[in-house]
């Protein structure tokens, strides 16, 4: 950054939120441009009231500013084509999930919902794209009404299937002519009736409708979304299945090639890890960029290594590695922390009590009715007790051949995790870690699905909750200081390596180092 800009470092002590410095440190009566597509209806409505004592406003642009001093040279926006996704990978038509909306809409006493999230447009028409790098959705609005619905695609994306596969249940309209629709159905409607916006709805979208007839609400496709059915539940198992495979054939070569003496970066060896990945079944792309990182960069919680200036991986220091694939039956995301070499004592007690963490999450029991902000302090009890901790969640949700984070639940200490319960089919990470600034980074993640959980007794008739892990990969053994794991805690690893190897030492029959390498690493 040059010297035009200050970093202000939202969530540090005494750092304002950007919506705190319009009203804190701007001069009274500003007039602050904004587009209306870049912040939520429910965000804008809290602003508009912080600012009124000030005489501030907010003023609602046509077109947004940065973009035309951008010009010509900003790049053009992504339009792939679009697939639907059959139902033998989702598990439900998309007839029956309208069906659900609309009784949702009636119980809420609503007459109709823009939808506007990607992912949720997705997930409602059982069709996925490529439009945003890693995320498999495509550029789309929703209406849907107690008894019609509207898409807004670019026709340049949709062909015969696409058409065939809506023509039941959507009418398939421009893309461009969303805005001037809902202006005219907000228009339509009378004072006694109402529409149901999501909370992270534009305030475009909200304008276009008429405030005076939207209601804001966390949106009903989020909450359906989260709780996979059946079949989603089994594509993530044997999602993972294959994508353990794929993980132990990579930590196999990466550690032949390091004692051999190759010299690898950061990113040829995340491009190796992707290459073994996209010779499985029903891969579809990468979920995310892969976090390959060696020595200090293991401390960048979000690190990305750029091919050009990326560090060489090196045997004498800890490796973290945090990767993950879409598939048609599933999205996979792991974390595995590696060291080549040999570990210094402190680097191995810090690996034990994240383990130690990441366990205490694994087996936790729980009565229905319990938020991941709850939780979320087993997954730091044992860092805790060295005075160690994390500045990251503990886990968040996960999409099925979608958004590889997901809500609206998560775990962790961000008390907007306190407003969803935990429930039985939803998708969660469990990934406790521990960053020393300029040294190294430990972090283990696996996936686990909420499944009901049998319990001696029944207190309150709640009932109980427990996870189920789906990623299999070995943690590593030379990084654990066994005097600090308890008899249960040892026993749970060589249970969980005995599950690994059983499930994936089937796929590697063919490779022998895989095989050799996942049978060592797993005794």
């Amino acid at each position: 950054m040059d010297s035009n800009w200050t970093l202000m470092k939202q969530g540090l002590p005494d750092v304002p939120t950007w919506q705190e410095y319009l009203y804190k440190k701007l001069e009274k009566n500003a007039r602050i441009g904004i587009d209306p597509t870049l912040i939520s209806a429910l965000d804008a409505n809290s602003l508009k009231s912080s600012l009124k004592p000030h005489g501030s406003q907010l003023v609602e642009l046509d077109t947004n500013l940065v973009d035309q001093v951008w010009g010509s040279s900003r790049p053009a926006r992504t339009l792939n084509p679009i697939v639907p996704l059959d139902v033998k990978f989702s598990g439900r038509s998309t007839e029956d999930k309208l069906k659900d909306l609309r009784d949702e809409l009636k119980k809420k006493k609503v007459t109709a919902m823009a939808v506007t999230m990607l992912d949720e447009v997705a997930w409602l028409l059982n069709l996925r794209g490529s439009d945003i790098d890693f995320n498999p959705v495509f550029f789309a609005y929703a209406l849907v009404t107690l008894d019609s619905a509207t898409v807004y695609l670019n026709d340049s994306q949709v062909d015969d299937t696409v058409k065939k596969h809506l023509e039941t249940n959507f009418v398939i309209k421009a893309y461009d002519s969303v805005f001037e629709d809902l202006k005219q159905f907000g228009s339509s409607i009378t004072q006694k009736e109402s529409i149901l916006i999501g909370n992270k709805t534009s305030l475009a979208v909200a304008s276009a409708l008429g405030f005076e007839k939207v209601v804001i609400n966390r949106s009903p496709i989020t909450d359906a979304k989260a709780i996979k059915n059946s079949v989603e539940i089994e594509g993530f198992r044997q999602s993972h299945i294959r994508d353990g495979a794929a993980l132990a054939q990579y930590f196999a070569w990466l550690e032949e090639q390091l004692n051999d003496g190759a010299t690898l970066t950061e990113s040829q060896a995340a491009d190796k890890l992707a290459e073994y990945r996209s010779k499985l079944d029903l891969f579809k792309g990468l979920s995310f960029t892969t976090i390959s990182s060696t020595g200090p960069n293991g401390a960048i919680i979000h690190y990305s290594p750029d091919p050009e200036t990326c560090a060489v991986i090196k045997k004498d220091q800890i490796y973290l590695c945090d990767s993950g694939g879409q598939y048609l039956d599933g999205t996979t995301d792991v974390t595995r922390t590696w060291h080549f070499g040999t570990p210094r004592a402190k680097e191995k007690r810090a690996f034990t009590r994240v383990l130690q963490g990441h366990i205490a999450i694994d087996t936790l029991v729980f009565p229905e009715g319990t938020s991941g902000y709850i939780i979320d302090s087993f997954a730091r009890r044992a860092l805790w007790s060295d005075g160690l901790d994390y500045r990251h969640g503990t886990g968040h949700g996960v999409g099925h051949f979608l958004n590889v984070h997901e809500g609206p639940h998560g775990i962790g200490t961000r008390i907007a995790f306190n407003e969803t319960f935990l429930q039985a089919g939803m998708t969660v990470s469990n990934e406790p870690g521990y960053y020393a600034d300029g040294d190294f980074g430990i972090r283990l993640e696996n996936i686990v699905i909420v499944r009901p959980h049998k319990t001696p007794n029944n207190f309150g008739d709640k009932g109980y909750l427990g996870f189920e892990h789906v990623t299999l990969c070995p943690i590593h053994r030379k990084l654990v200081d066994l005097e600090v794991l308890t008899t249960q805690e040892r026993v749970w690893l060589n249970a969980y390596h005995k599950e690994v190897f059983e499930k994936i030492s089937p796929l590697l029959k063919n490779d022998p180092r895989a095989l050799s390498w996942l049978e060592r690493e797993t005794a």
